[in-house]
């Protein structure tokens, strides 16, 4: 039954604007991952912007603090990231099948997760500060303030978690933007909090750096309730209501599920975070000018892989929406649609900092230092490799929402820890320094191949997540 507000499926209406199915695909994706770009550009904003207060203005013990906090949590977002993709992907399933009763269930389910995983990293984290400040061996002058900072920061990971879960559904049910709203109020309210609560303003005391961890948690606690909130006054068509509360009851099929395609995309994480400390301790032995220059570097290179990650992220969605659909004419138009993308927002931004390379590097280093030269050097070497990593990334993207989860977590292995580190350890006393940077590009190089062929020829278009039935694949190269 078909009206203007959309598709009549088990009492509920879906707003044609949720659809990634129909239509136009170029115009559709470039409007769906922008507010995920903007979206990830806003949270390293707000990194930086707290960065600067508590450094600044607290100390290098605090900022020490904070840094080795981050640790700990870039280690449990990637443990959320894989569940939350998998959500995203079981949702955009069924959306796309336009079954609604099934992505309900799926959506109750994985809340009751989220909120269990959430709660238990919570109190295991909380409980294991102490242990978890000396596993890091945290200077010593900054153990009381990464204590403190890290307990609230613990007891924010409940909120973290439930705000991380709804905009993977909601990005699943075809919709960036509200995601992008509520995560544009948590940023600003973090922003605003953290020199408020650091420091303290008529009735509010200072509370140092526990003030910065309390703006948080309360910018993740006020900014989850109000998403839910506004899920419900808008009457979502995804929202549980009081005469669906059994689908809150878990179903262990979906648990399953989650767990074996949402490690492996957290495992992902843990690949390429870990490849690339092993990289950072080769580059510690050539003295503290060269660790300096690579460092600089990594700050261009956190913005040079958000565009492949925000068109990833689109890719996975539009991609699984169609997959449910059975509409796998428009998989291949999809995929091809992200790799230009990647290829051409990507390219544009590694050339403007190509061109720009020593005064966008310098606004990390001194301009008379030698650490400067060293930094432009490896840049010039390893910042292309992003947008052959990049286009990995969008093929990865395409084979994960049909459920092939295993094959890109086996070719980032292959790429990065028997190529890319081997590499660099096996040249380093040829080409010294150079043999780390080179790494790069080899295995981006080898990871694209990998992925491109495993597109082509390999079976994941025969792969079925078991939310919702959808048709297979006509011919196999879609």
């Amino acid at each position: 039954l078909y009206c203007r507000a959309g598709v009549r499926q088990f009492g509920e209406y879906v707003p044609p604007k949720h659809s990634l199915t129909e239509g136009s695909i170029a115009p559709a994706l470039l409007i769906f991952s922008m507010p995920i770009l903007f979206g990830n550009i806003l949270q390293s904003v707000n990194g930086s912007v707290n960065a600067v207060w508590v450094g600044k203005y607290l100390g290098e013990a605090a900022l020490a603090a904070v840094g080795n906090s981050n640790v700990i949590m870039f280690l449990l977002f990637g443990v959320m990231f894989g569940f939350s993709m998998a959500s995203t992907i079981m949702v955009a399933q069924c959306v796309g099948a336009k079954n609604i009763a099934e992505a309900k269930r799926v959506v109750g389910t994985s809340a009751v997760f989220f909120l269990g995983l959430s709660l238990a990293m919570s109190m295991l984290g909380f409980s294991l500060v102490q242990w978890l400040v000396g596993w890091l061996h945290t200077p010593p002058d900054a153990v009381p303030p990464a204590l403190t900072y890290m307990r609230i920061i613990f007891l924010a990971l409940p909120f973290m978690g439930g705000l991380f879960f709804l905009m993977a559904v909601l990005r699943g049910a075809g919709d960036s933007r509200t995601p992008f709203a509520y995560l544009l109020m948590s940023v600003m309210l973090d922003i605003a909090l953290n020199p408020l609560l650091i420091f303290g303003w008529g009735p509010v005391p200072r509370f140092g750096i526990a003030g910065s961890a309390m703006a948080t948690l309360i910018a993740q606690a006020l900014s989850c309730f109000a998403l839910v909130m506004h899920l419900y006054r808008t009457r979502h068509f995804l929202c549980i209501h009081r005469n669906e509360l059994r689908l809150f009851m878990v179903d262990w099929s979906l648990v399953r599920l989650l767990v074996t395609k949402g490690a492996p995309m957290g495992l992902q994480f843990f690949v390429i975070s870990s490849s690339m400390i092993a990289l950072t301790s080769l580059v510690n032995r050539f003295g503290s000018q060269e660790t300096a220059a690579f460092n600089a570097a990594m700050q261009l290179w956190n913005y040079v892989q958000m565009p492949a990650m925000s068109i990833g992220a689109a890719v996975s969605s539009m991609t699984a929406q169609n997959v449910g659909a059975g509409k796998w004419d428009r998989v291949g138009k999809v995929a091809t649609t992200g790799v230009i993308f990647n290829l051409s927002i990507g390219g544009s931004l590694i050339a403007i900092i190509f061109l720009l390379n020593r005064h966008a590097l310098g606004l990390f280093l001194p301009t008379d230092g030698a650490a400067l030269g060293i930094s432009a050097h490896l840049n010039r070497i390893v910042i292309w490799s992003y947008l052959f990593f990049g286009t990995s990334m969008i093929l990865f993207a395409v084979v994960r929402a049909t459920g092939a989860v295993m094959p890109p977590l086996i070719m980032l292995v292959i790429s990065l820890w028997l190529i890319r580190v081997p590499f660099a350890y096996s040249m380093l006393d040829r080409w010294q320094a150079d043999a780390i940077w080179w790494s790069f590009p080899v295995a981006s190089a080898t990871s694209m191949l990998m992925a491109i062929a495993y597109y082509r020829y390999g079976g994941w278009r025969k792969v079925r997540l078991g939310v919702v039935n959808v048709r297979a694949a006509p011919v196999p190269g879609v």
